[in-house]
Parts: structure tokens; sequence; C-alpha cells
């Protein structure tokens, strides 16, 4: 009989199971603590019972770890400095969807040369998200691999659905059983139904295949996802962070049914991938906050900013010892001084209307 199937395979090599993974690196009480802190946090400020703002921050891909804990220590201190006005989540990056070929990211390929050792680079993923959390920051991560949550899941506290996989169905039915608050990005266009579609598919229960914690394919049912909310990034050559965009946002979740929660991310399409201009939109964005509380309840609930310890990005060498410290290898960002400042200034211009807007 002919061969039908795996015609395009050259190998499986087997994975270690999540449990496994789990027992290597196991969650730890001060791990778990940060994560379920930042989680009800979240979920506080998308409800509307905290006045806060949340922004998610950090390096567009973890490369270094080493670089990234330098980065960690510094954000929970600024973290601690704005606390009463501002909710800061680093960013923890580890899958990078590409439009044709390039670096996949940390869990792909952590040695960066194609060798691909993916057991490697979930175990230290893991090691990192851990290392994070028990700084005493909350995390937030792109989930991207349908299976990554078994894995890394425990140690989330905020997760994004991006642009390119916001219209598939199984990331919909994904983010439906996350354990997260998910923002789902608008589409590379700039089309918000896709988005919005999302948000409402992922609040329904599914029932899809997966695997179980002991690595068995398995009928995965879930009870469905009521954080999830928008996210702008811009899209089709122009942001969408501006007033009008934003007020076109409102009226799409308001048809919708969907509480009006949006997140602007300062980059991407909004700041022309220019990551000088990524200020400019927060600033744009924190007047906004300030003006829809005067008129009423406010839409923009957080922000994302991409930021490393350097400014810009790199290409990857073919020697890795001549990468850059602390200097972004995919989109570039702004650096740590800058970061300081688009930081203290949102606290500063948000501190009182966040005194006159006490939790409910």
């Amino acid at each position: 009989m002919q061969q039908t199937e795996n015609l395009n395979i050259e190998a499986f090599e087997l994975m270690p199971t999540p449990e496994e993974i789990h027992r290597r690196v196991p969650l730890s009480e001060a791990a778990a603590k940060s994560v379920v802190a930042g989680r009800r946090s979240l979920e506080r400020i998308l409800a509307g019972s905290d006045p806060r703002l949340f922004v998610v921050l950090g390096p567009c891909s973890i490369h270094d770890p080493v670089a990234g804990l330098d980065y960690a220590r510094r954000l929970k201190q600024l973290a601690d400095e704005v606390a009463g006005t501002l909710v800061l989540v680093m960013r923890v990056y580890f899958e990078k969807p590409r439009t044709s070929t390039g670096w996949k990211g940390y869990i792909n390929d952590p040695r960066m040369d194609d060798s691909f050792h993916i057991e490697e680079g979930i175990q230290k993923a893991r090691e990192f998200l851990l290392a994070v959390n028990e700084i005493g920051l909350p995390a937030g991560t792109e989930a991207l691999d349908p299976i990554g949550p078994q894995y890394l899941g425990d140690l989330i506290a905020w997760s994004a659905i991006g642009a390119r996989t916001s219209e598939s169905q199984t990331h919909r039915e994904m983010s439906s059983g996350l354990s997260t608050p998910v923002g789902f990005k608008n589409s590379t266009d700039g089309s918000l139904d896709a988005a919005v579609n999302a948000i409402i598919s992922a609040a329904s229960p599914h029932s899809f295949l997966g695997i179980n914690m002991q690595g068995r394919s398995s009928v995965v049912r879930t009870a469905g996802n009521r954080y999830g909310h928008l996210v702008l990034r811009g899209g089709g050559g122009r942001p969408n962070y501006d007033t009008v965009s934003v007020a076109l946002a409102e009226n799409a979740l308001t048809k919708a049914g969907l509480p009006r929660n949006i997140v602007v991310d300062c980059s991407h399409a909004n700041s022309y991938k220019k990551p000088e201009l990524q200020p400019l939109v927060m600033h744009d964005c924190v007047n906004q906050i300030l003006a829809q509380r005067k008129s009423g309840p406010r839409s923009i609930v957080g922000l994302m900013i991409e930021s490393f310890i350097e400014a810009g990005n790199q290409p990857i060498p073919a020697d890795l010892s001549q990468l850059k410290y602390g200097c972004s290898v995919t989109d570039a960002c702004v650096d740590w001084p800058t970061t300081e400042k688009m930081i203290r200034d949102a606290d500063a211009a948000l501190r009182d209307s966040i005194s006159q807007h006490t939790p409910a």
C-alpha cells in the first residue's frame, strides 16, 4: 500500500509533558502570589471597580534572560513608585509570528542559531517567567501556540492575541479557556470586526482538541472568558489611537453588547514602528483618559509600550557574542530613561483623577 501520510515530516521528537516541565520548574508561593495579584488587579480595572490604568511594557521579545531580568528589576522599582496610579505588567514575549521567515523566538530557537531546541526553550521560558514573578512583577505574553498555556499559563497574568490570529478560531477557542484577561488586537488592515467577534467568541464555552498536563490528546471543554477586551494597534498604514478612532471602537463594542474596554498599543502602526513616537502616542492617550473621566466612564483602560534597556533594535549576528546588551533583536524599542519618563509623566498626569475615582 502506498504511504499517504507524513510525507513532508522528517522526524517526530518527543517533548516532555507539561507535567514534567512543571516538575522541573515548579511554581513557587511567591510567584503564585504575583500572578494572582496581577490577574485580580487587571480584572478589577476591566470591571470598572479599579480606576487605575494598566500598562504592559517590556522588550518586543525576550532573547537574553540576563538582560531581561535586569529590565525586570528596574521595572519592579518603577512599578512600586507608581502603584497608586498604574499597574505595570512586564511584556514577556517568547513566540514571534513571522510574515515569511526569521527568528521565531526564544521558545522555538533559544540558541538563536536555527537549531530549534524547543524542549530547552520551553524550560528556559518557564524559568524566566518564574524569576520575573518572584521579583514581584506580573507578566503578560502573546498566546500563540495552542498547547503553550499548558506549559506556561500558570505564570501569566495577561495574554494578547495578535493581529494575525484574532481571526483564528483555534485562538478564540484557546482564549475561552485561558485563566487570564485576554486582549484581542485589531487586524493588520486596521479593521475591528475580527477582534470584536473574537471577544464574543472567547466569552462563550467551547470544546476542542488539545492536550492535558500528562501530554495526552484530550477534548478540552471551556467555560468561556469574560475578560476579553480590544487592543488598538493601528493598521492599514495609519494609527487608530486618535479620539475619532477610539470613539468608533467604543461604538463597535457597544453595538456588540460588550464592555467598552480598550487598550492602546503605542507601538506598531500607532507609532509607524518608530519607537521615538511612542511617548507622543502615550501622551495623547493620557489626555484622552483625562477628558473621558470628566465626561463619564473611561474606555481606555490600558496601554502597551515596547521598551528595553537600550533604544532601537539590532540584527542577530552570526557571532552571538557581538550582540549589544539590552537591545531588541525584533522590533525597535524605547530605552530605559525614556520608559521611566513616559511612566512618571503618566503617573503625574493621572494621579489626581485617580484619587477622585475611588474603587467601588
